[in-house]
């Protein structure tokens, strides 16, 4: 019998179901996971896309391109703004969604994490232990420069 985790966003409008366990765990120490947190890391559930369940809740959607050239679809309540999950262009990730790790339900971190990536942004006072760790992703390949608020810098 394969376990059932529930999750949804602040407000509670916009909720999910996963079955089974996930394919991918990862915190992420990335500048994009940085700012769509507002914390220091973005934690990473991925699931296939059909072990995944959403209700009615109203969402919206946020998508750009990373410096990479991957597209990345984030999937937002519209009416509190959490976001829940997201998707991402590459290969490795065709097939999955990601599921932010924070949003389900208690116990909320009820899975194993089995790599870190993007140390290289880490936050000095982070201290978590991954069996893999990564400076930045075995999947990363960069064909633009980061913009000023990626790289940490300031433009006004």
């Amino acid at each position: 019998m394969s376990k059932i985790h529930y999750g949804g966003c602040f407000c509670g409008a916009l909720r999910y179901s996963t079955k089974g366990e996930p394919k991918r765990t990862a915190v992420c120490h990335c500048r994009y996971c940085q700012l769509r947190t507002g914390t220091a890391f973005g934690i990473s559930v991925y699931f296939g896309k059909s072990q995944v369940s959403f209700n009615d809740g109203a969402r919206d959607t946020y998508s750009y391109e990373t410096e990479s050239g991957s597209t990345v679809n984030l999937s937002r309540c519209a009416n509190c703004g959490t976001t829940v999950s997201w998707h991402i262009s590459i290969d490795v990730f065709r097939d999955l969604i990601g599921i932010a790790g924070g949003t389900f339900d208690p116990p909320t971190f009820w899975y194993e994490l089995k790599r870190e990536v993007f140390t290289r942004s880490k936050a000095d006072f982070c201290q978590i232990t991954a069996p893999e760790s990564y400076e930045d992703s075995p999947m990363y390949k960069p064909i633009k420069r980061d913009g000023g608020s990626l790289k940490g810098g300031i433009e006004l």
